[in-house]
């Protein structure tokens, strides 16, 4: 290989692949003479047509052989008529497609890219594009040069080029100058970049260890940071010394930091429980809220219906159940109650009264909303109520402001929601940030019943509110202690309770179930997995494979759900002629896979695939099957139940594989079968809670697949990190010294 660096210019005549999350591209370049070169390197967004200069050198690769591999590249606009033809056909613009783009040439030629850049309303001379249709590709080729600038420019300082184009959405143009002015603006809001990155990049343009702009920048991504942790806030101390070790200053610097972001109203300094803590606004808004607003509602009681037992009477006939006291209790206070929390372990009934209380409240004329955290315990909601539910997303018509790429909700305190009675399961899901959109949405003098298990994992976001909400001792609940006989008979359910109970579960027992094999590598693991998934379930219990969901508690490892979902794969959906593939990251999705949506998207159009209907937004958690890649238009279809959703391949990073996932995104969901993996891991993944959530996953089978000894680990294993959350002392009314 030569190690003196040399330079090529060619026009890009096909892109053979691209990672969309940082850059990394390899594509053929057309350098004259008939002669194509491999490239390979950090090319953000590469589009054929497009001229580069490249500076780098020579190496052969073992398998694909000569290649030039980029060190520096320069991006040269495409020069003759036909290289801008090939440009613009190749989709690079949104809004031109291949025929649109021959017009568009045919008309001005060489002077085509000029023409956009500084003459867009002249498209409209071109036949098929009116004026608002030229504006807007202007508009569009202006973003799309200024954003391959700029991811160069990111590229350069090794910045995440997907980062770049969410900066020059909201900074434009000025971008880079407004960085070198103060490169910790990447650390705003709705950017989230990665601090080291940023850091890296700011101490390279010169900013001093000690600068107040880092040191700012510091302690509000420790606050940031720690919410990902489940921490509302940060006791001074703890933010203090977090701080001066992430940025080797003094304590000093970091208090003086902590004054003047006071002083700016973008930190709140306030005491609880007798300790000094700083919050960051949002948070210490949401619970503040969250905890005057339980209260409120709480205060609140109705009247009694005067038939009142002539209708539990006749709710008893309907659902043909004898309810026990305690869930005659539920029932009755869900008549008279302005709040009722509802919580229990599996098999207490919380199905039941649910089914119970809708009927009552139906007798009584009041108009209920049911709602969920995700778009699967929505689903399970509306299976077993029979009642229509949604998220608590959809609920409050969650949307994205187009001008800051932020999300809000169209209902809110000043557009209330239409209902008498709100309804929400899966509460322990629930972060504070949702909990305060959710009650700023209800009326006030309306109803709300919250039900969940605050024994399962808590949720991914700041706080735990429900949990909060129950150890205050200060909001009507009731607590479902007795396990009904039938479920009795579930070995899951009462394996479930011992766990909860910090009992090891029965694993002897093998007619029921609820099975342990025990095995003794991870290669056993993987392939006991495999057969069950595969062969065993489907054959020999009737239970297809895409009802049986593998369970992790670990993503990395020999028995992660990274190495799970790719073994999975070639077993159950391996590559054939007819399947089209799309490679991602260190994954190949293909037509057939089961994937997972991995955060809320409030933009994705989506349509029911009975044509019946069209709406936005696919949710953390929910589960579909891809059903086309179009590698021409770059796009893949994924279908979501009864909708399906089209996502452009910039988007592929919202979207895992779903063959094996982790317990805590299962949480909320309900499978016929599940298979569990028993195995050496972090002692904060091994937990108790963790197993716990994994058994109540499964509704008809569980099968824990590993070792004794990690079970044993897991069910003794109570250390829960501690979440810093205030709602709890709020709601007693201990704020302040």
């Amino acid at each position: 290989m030569t190690e003196e660096l040399e330079i090529i210019q060619g026009a890009i005549s096909a892109v053979i692949y691209q990672n969309y999350e940082n850059g990394y591209a390899v594509l053929r370049l057309n350098v004259g003479g008939g002669q194509n070169v491999t490239v390979v390197g950090t090319i953000p967004l590469p589009a054929v047509g497009e001229r580069l200069m490249v500076t780098g050198k020579w190496s052969t690769h073992s398998s694909y052989g000569r290649q030039f591999e980029a060190e520096f590249l320069e991006r040269l606009l495409p020069q003759t008529a036909m290289e801008i033809l090939s440009y613009l056909s190749s989709r690079v613009i949104k809004g031109i497609g291949p025929k649109m783009a021959g017009r568009i040439v045919e008309h001005f030629g060489a002077e085509t890219l000029a023409v956009m850049e500084r003459e867009p309303e002249r498209l409209a001379e071109v036949p098929g594009i009116s004026r608002e249709k030229a504006r807007a590709i202007g508009e569009e080729f202006k973003l799309q040069v200024g954003m391959r600038q700029l991811m160069e420019f990111f590229a350069l300082h090794q910045l995440p080029a997907e980062l770049a184009v969410r900066t020059y959405k909201l900074y434009g143009e000025s971008t880079i100058e407004l960085l070198y002015d103060d490169p910790y603006l990447l650390m705003d809001e709705g950017l989230d970049a990665p601090f080291g990155a940023v850091d890296r990049f700011a101490i390279a343009l010169g900013v001093a260890g000690d600068d107040s702009r880092r040191v700012e920048a510091g302690i509000l991504f420790e606050l940031n940071y720690n919410l990902t942790a489940g921490h509302s806030f940060l006791p001074e101390e703890k933010l203090t010394a977090a701080t001066c070790q992430l940025l080797s200053v003094e304590a000093e610097s970091v208090r003086q930091g902590i004054g003047r972001l006071l002083d700016a109203d973008r930190l709140i300094r306030e005491r609880l429980a007798g300790i000094t803590v700083i919050y960051l606004p949002r948070l210490h808004e949401a619970e503040s809220y969250c905890a005057q607003s339980l209260l409120s509602f709480a205060a609140q009681t109705f009247p009694a219906p005067p038939d009142l037992e002539k209708r539990m009477r006749t709710v008893a006939e309907e659902s043909g159940v004898a309810y026990s006291a305690q869930q005659e209790q539920a029932i009755r206070e869900a008549a008279t109650s302005g709040l009722l929390l509802i919580t229990g372990g599996p098999g207490t009934g919380k199905t039941t009264i649910l089914n119970g209380i809708l009927s009552l409240l139906g007798q009584m004329q009041l108009c209920c909303l049911l709602a969920a955290p995700t778009g699967r315990a929505a689903k399970r909601l509306t299976e077993v109520t029979g009642e229509e539910a949604s998220t608590i997303h959809r609920l409050l018509e969650a949307s994205i402001d187009p001008n800051t790429g932020n999300m809000f909700f169209v209902r809110d305190a000043d557009n209330p929601l239409k209902a008498d009675v709100v309804i929400v399961d899966e509460m322990s899901m629930v972060d504070v940030e949702l909990l305060y959109a959710l009650l700023q949405a209800i009326p006030k003098g309306k109803r709300l019943i919250l039900v969940g298990d605050p024994d399962q994992l808590p949720p991914v976001g700041p706080g735990f509110p429900f949990s909060d909400m129950l150890r205050s001792g200060q909001l009507p609940t009731v607590r479902l202690t007795e396990i009904f006989r039938q479920a009795q008979q579930s070995l899951i359910v009462m394996n479930a309770h011992r766990v909860n109970r910090g009992e090891l579960p029965e694993l002897k027992t093998v007619t029921s179930d609820f099975f342990f094999m025990r095995r003794q590598s991870e290669e056993a693991v993987g392939q006991l997995i495999r057969d069950l998934c595969t062969t065993r379930l489907p054959k020999n219990m009737g239970i297809p494979a895409d009802q049986i969901q593998v369970l992790s508690p670990t993503r990395k490892g020999g028995v992660g759900t990274i190495r799970l979902n790719k073994m999975l794969q070639e077993a159950l959906n391996p590559p054939s002629e007819g399947k089209k593939e799309r490679a991602f990251g260190d994954f190949i999705f293909r037509e057939g896979d089961r994937v997972m949506q991995i955060r809320n998207n409030y933009d994705i159009l989506w349509k029911k695939r009975d044509g019946s209907a069209v709406g936005t937004g696919i949710f953390n958690g929910d589960v579909g099957i891809i059903r086309q890649i179009d590698t021409g238009g770059e796009t893949m279809t994924v279908s979501f139940d009864d909708r399906e959703a089209t996502y452009d391949f910039t988007q592929l990073n919202e979207l895992e594989p779903a063959y094996a996932m982790t317990v805590h995104k299962s949480q909320g969901s309900e499978y016929r079968a599940v298979i569990l993996t028993a195995w050496n891991g972090s002692p904060y993944l091994l937990s108790r809670s963790v197993l716990y959530t994994a058994i109540t996953r499964a509704r008809e089978l569980l099968i824990l697949v590993g070792r004794e000894e990690t079970v044993a680990t897991m069910t003794q294993n109570v250390s829960k990190n501690r979440r810093y959350t205030g709602l709890k002392l709020r709601l007693q009314g201990k704020v302040g010294d």
